[in-house]
């Protein structure tokens, strides 16, 4: 396994502590060295270990003795496949898919992934065909592996290969993925052969991730008929020599708004490099990203489940709120952070009665519940071509204000910003306590501070951190999931408005010595 290429001079028999490795429901760790104080801890033996711990996880829940889950697994007597560069969806969709030929469905997946994270980053997701593992599960894994780590002599790799027992079989999945989407965009139009695809000028410009994505343009786009001539950025390089790959950034957005115009294409498609996070631009140049990618996936959802349930993360806007209940007749579940939050919030209310067909974050996350409730940046966009491939069987020249009319309606805030202010550790205001406590006491503070305020009413339902409503906008302020920062969203109609939401949150957090509140005084001083 090649998680951890490069970090074989760190020593196999160093102290780990593997529950540090733990981010959520993904294990992220450093596997490369030359960054100043940050030491490699996802080495090959730590990997290997980790790798074992799975198969035994796997083995235990599944109680299976033919399955595939490279070293790791293979020491314990079980057979690889080896997809070589692929997608995070892809990883799940081999839990189902079935192919004799080629030994699928397997019993678990690995994908090695630190997505957009700095190059000496690198990372493990994991999968069955119920989805993605929880924290709970990975917490699992890592003690396992921890044992296994201080249990075992960790030899060379030569050796640890002459040990294994299991096979290793490399497999050409994403050309088996890839086929399963075209597939589904032509169902979906309601065309089973070659015929049209859904473009109509330039057809579809790929903007970024320079990993994985690229099978996307051979292997999906150009059989639907769609030119992709101005795709850029498509070479595998963890460098990032363009930007970083994140639909959420900036300079992302603006390059393949750019490429969209350049090429004068009806539509751009861009994704993060594990392709699990997805967004959009139309011909227009129109960005199709965040609050507006959600209510884009909610007006296309709710034409198929009319009344459905959508469930977002935390800081989505109040306009989106309004959009999906009042324009489209849904009910907006704003829930909390984290993508895996928000999925498992849509499978609760499922359970208890409550429909809900999608779960999205403004980060680009989404998923939905036709495709087993795993977050699919790729799957996301084929509904956008799907609904893009069926207007053009009624009018062969339509171009992507097909999607840009489902989001008409939307208010929008004129002023959007996120502030992090950071909690200082090794402050004595903390007087010994944990970052997490200081940050729950200042969210304390500030909501008996918001309620003594007749300008501001805090959010009736709320399921993380402090929304209050004010001055024609809304601002958030919640603790980190993983780190010792409170970001703060505001949003609000002009800026005089904004500072006056800023002040309110200033005024209460002044009084935390150990909170750096230098980026909330630069906002109120521009």
């Amino acid at each position: 396994m090649a998680a951890a290429q490069g970090s074989s001079d760190v020593s196999s028999s160093a102290k780990v502590d593997f529950l540090k490795l733990q981010n959520g429901s993904d294990i992220r760790g450093v596997a490369v060295g030359g960054v100043e104080g940050e030491p490699v801890n996802l080495t090959e033996p730590v990997t290997e270990a980790i790798a074992s711990a799975f198969a035994a996880w796997l083995l235990n829940k599944k109680k299976a003795d033919g399955w595939r889950l490279t070293l790791g697994i293979t020491t314990a007597g079980h057979d690889v496949l080896q997809f070589g560069l692929a997608s995070t969806p892809a990883m799940f969709n081999s839990t189902l898919t079935e192919d004799e030929i080629n030994h699928l469905p397997v019993d678990g997946a690995i994908m090695i992934t630190a997505s957009h994270l700095p190059y000496n980053r690198n990372g493990l997701k994991f999968f069955t065909s119920a989805g993605g593992l929880n924290k709970a599960d990975i917490k699992d894994i890592l003690e396992h592996a921890s044992r296994i780590y201080e249990d075992s002599s960790h030899g060379s790799t030569q050796e640890l290969e002459q040990a294994s027992k299991g096979e290793v079989s490399n497999v050409d999945y994403m050309s088996i993925y890839a086929s399963d989407l075209v597939k589904a965009v032509r169902k979906s139009a309601g065309n089973k052969g070659r015929g049209p695809g859904p473009r109509r000028r330039g057809g579809a410009v790929i903007g970024d991730a320079p990993a994985r994505q690229g099978y996307k343009l051979d292997k999906v786009l150009k059989p639907l008929g769609a030119i992709t001539t101005g795709s850029q950025f498509l070479e595998p390089d963890g460098m990032f020599p363009n930007h970083i790959p994140n639909p959420e950034d900036k300079t992302a957005m603006k390059a393949i708004t750019q490429a969209v115009a350049d090429n004068k294409a009806d539509l751009g498609i861009i994704f993060d490099t594990d392709v699990d996070r997805s967004a959009a631009v139309d011909s227009s140049g129109r960005e199709l990203n965040r609050n507006r990618l959600i209510a884009l996936m909610s007006a296309i959802v709710l034409e198929e489940h009319p009344g459905t349930t959508i469930v977002t993360d935390s800081v989505t806007s109040d306009g989106l709120t309004t959009f999906i209940e009042n324009k489209l007749g849904g009910k907006h579940h704003r829930f909390k952070r984290g993508y895996k939050n928000v999925i498992d919030e849509a499978i609760r209310l499922n359970t208890i009665g409550e429909e809900s067909h999608l779960a999205m974050e403004t980060s680009g996350h989404g998923a939905l519940k036709e495709n087993h409730w795993l977050d699919d940046g790729a799957y996301l966009m084929v509904k956008l071509l799907n609904k893009l491939a069926a207007a053009r069987i009624l009018n062969p020249n339509v171009g992507s204000k097909v999607l840009t009319d489902l989001v008409e309606g939307l208010e929008e805030a004129s002023v959007t910003v996120e502030i992090r202010l950071k909690i200082d550790q090794n402050h004595a205001d903390l007087k010994g306590g944990s970052f997490r406590d200081y940050g729950e006491a200042v969210l304390k503070h500030l909501e008996n501070s918001i309620s003594k305020d007749e300008h501001l009413c805090k959010a009736p339902k709320n399921y993380e951190g402090v929304r209050v409503s004010g001055y024609g906008g809304w601002f958030l302020l919640r603790l980190s999931l993983h780190d010792p920062v409170l970001p703060l969203n505001i949003e609000a109609p002009s800026k005089d408005d904004a500072i006056k939401l800023g002040l309110a949150v200033l005024t209460a957090v002044s009084e935390f010595p150990a909170l750096d509140i230098t980026a909330l005084n630069k906002f109120l001083q521009q």
